[in-house]
This record gives C-alpha cells, structure tokens and sequence, in this order.
C-alpha cells in the first residue's frame, strides 16, 4: 500500500490498523533545535481521543503518545522524529458478524477489490483511528511554526453546522468551544444541536457536519503558483481525512453567485502594508498566501455505521441486509474538528520551510 505519506519538507508518515498493538508515525524534516516533549503532542491528542462525551464513540483510548526518536535533552535533533500510541481497547469480536459483508458507504468492499483482503476489525487501515497519528503530527508542525513565525501561527476550527442546522454566525464566539460537546462557537446552535444528535445517537442513526478551521497570522508568500498550490495543498490535506466529501476555501461555492465586482478584495494602505478590504478569497491568491486569515471548509458525511438494516453484498456476492453494532460515532465531524486543525498546521509547515528553502530566509 503506498500513499501513506503527506507533505514534501515537512512530510510524515503514518502506520498502523484500528485493532492492531499500536499506531504511529514517522515526521521527516523538522529543524533542530527545536523544543518537544511528549507533553507538548498530548494535549491536542487529548482533545481528539474517543469516549469524552455521549455524542462520539465510547471506545476508551487514552491515545497516550510516546517519542521514540529525533529529540534528545529536550530539542529536536534534526533527524526523523518516530511517534507510537499503543492501542488499548480494541474489541475485534464486535465485528465478527460483518467479516463477510460490505458495509454499505464504507471502504470496504473498494479495500476488497484492490488488495484481495481487508482487515474487517473497525475498518483496519481505513478507520478514523489513523487521524490520532495526523494529529500528533499537528502538534510537531504547531511547534515548528511557532519556532519560525514571529507571534505564531494561530490555528483554531469550529462546527459550523450539524445536519441540515447552521450556526448564526453574528454568535460566533470562540470562547464558546469550550462549553459545549461540539466545538460550536455559537452557545444557542449548540443547545439546539445537544437534542438533536440526542435523538439521531438513540435511533442508532447518524448524521454529518461542517467544520471550519481558521488560520490566523500566516505569512505571504507560502504556496507555489501552479500545482502546488497552497489552497490546492490544503483541499487535498483536508479531503484526505476520513468522511470529508466536500472542501472550500474563503466563500468557496458561495462565490459563484458574486459578480466580479464583489468578489474582488479590493486592497488600501495602512501603515505602511497592503490592507484588504475584505477576504472572499480566503487568504490564498493565485495559490499564493497573501498574510489574511485563510479560511478552509470541510464537509463530513454521516457515519455510515447504523443499526437500521441496509441492502448490501457479501465476498462471495449473495445479497444480504446488514447492519452495524458496535461503538461508533453518531456525528463524525465532532472529532473531525482536531484532525482538519492538524491537518492546516502540517500544511503550512510543509510551505514555510519550502518558502525559506526558496528565499534563504
């Protein structure tokens, strides 16, 4: 299997099935000099980690990290830095029932026909379990551009939506995200979503979500012009995460309704910089940061683990209904918030140190 691999400076790669001993991953391309301990990853592992509430999956994971390699007397040496989180609480038998049968809107069967074999337990390779080691690899590029980037990079994302319910975004608090169970930032969307998913989690169904994720004090200039463009960078980052269908940047989808005249961020000065007067773009032009906030979207389908019986297949192609027990989360993107933050953070880290490689500085 290839493809187990992101980013080209900053690049790392991951390994490891849902019920398998361990998951981990190998970060290439991290100056030395830099300070890391494993108490610098755990806090952001802690905020994606299973079982913290009745809306996501009760698999208890204590997702406790450990560095194996690339940092000694408390900085990091420059050489490949190796992160393990031992598996804890796999229950490989609550899948015993669909080892032949193909989960209809999982990888299943597209696992099957590729490689001649999956691993049933959870999913295997294609679990959300694997977004623990994007996370931790968030953390690693979080410090590198702190470590670069005069003031930080500030990376925070939100749910914007829950099944067919929005956000009010005259509400948006960011303060907000720690009161609630969804990382809502607005407090009236989060009541309402609490009895909504209450009666979606009791029915043994599922449904899906938005987050957004934010990018604050991004330095202009990061992204290549053609194929390696920083949005394009960022949409694959984001697309890659389990269950995103969809990826928009700044008004994304929205702009196709604009005229041109309103869709042009027209630009001033003050003090001295380029100002804009508005951000539709969502920071990126040309594929090109211009220093504004970026903004990036991700859309997240329904888990497609329920309990009302659907139609499917088994291996040996006999039509059958199936159905899903388990643990298993009723709103994905709930978990999807720390992943797709990761996700932008390992991104920009990767284009910072080509933009410095570049321009020498």
């Amino acid at each position: 299997m290839s493809g187990n691999s992101f980013g080209s400076l900053f690049r790392y790669s991951t390994f490891g099935e849902s019920h398998g001993p361990a998951i981990g991953c190998v970060i290439d391309g991290v100056p030395s000099r830099i300070a890391l301990a494993e108490a610098d990853i755990q806090p952001w592992l802690d905020r994606r980690k299973p079982g913290q509430s009745r809306f996501t999956t009760q698999r208890r994971e204590a997702d406790q990290v450990r560095i194996l390699s690339g940092v000694f007397e408390g900085l990091t040496t420059g050489t490949p830095i190796g992160l393990l989180i031992e598996n804890t609480d796999q229950r490989s038998k609550d899948y015993s029932e669909i080892a032949e049968k193909f989960r209809p809107g999982h990888a299943d069967y597209t696992y099957q026909v590729k490689y001649g074999i999956r691993d049933y337990r959870g999913g295997g390779r294609s679990s959300a379990r694997e977004t623990a080691m994007r996370v931790a690899a968030g953390a690693v590029a979080r410090k590198v551009l702190d470590s670069l980037v005069p003031g930080g990079v500030v990376i925070r994302a939100a749910m914007v939506q829950m099944g067919p319910h929005t956000i009010d975004r005259s509400r948006w608090d960011w303060s907000e995200l720690a009161n609630n169970p969804f990382w809502c930032p607005d407090a009236t969307a989060a009541r309402l979503w609490e009895s909504f998913l209450d009666e979606v989690r009791k029915a043994g169904s599922s449904t899906g979500g938005v987050v957004e994720v934010v990018a604050e004090n991004v330095p202009a200039g990061l992204g290549e012009p053609v194929y390696d463009k920083l949005d394009a960078d960022i949409a694959k980052a984001l697309m890659s995460i389990n269950a995103v269908k969809g990826v928009e940047i700044g008004d994304g989808f929205a702009v196709a309704a604009l005229s041109g005249e309103d869709n042009a961020d027209q630009m001033r000065m003050k003090d001295g910089h380029v100002h804009f007067l508005s951000n539709h773009a969502g920071g990126i032009l040309g594929g090109i940061s211009t220093g504004q906030t970026i903004v990036a979207r991700m859309a997240l389908k329904p888990t497609s683990s329920v309990l009302t019986p659907r139609l499917t297949v088994d291996k040996h192609g006999n039509e059958v209904e199936i159905s899903t027990k388990g643990r298993h989360d009723p709103c994905v993107a709930i978990r999807g918030v720390p992943v797709g933050e990761a996700m932008v953070a390992v991104t920009l880290a990767d284009h910072l140190l080509r933009q410095r490689a570049y321009a020498g500085s």
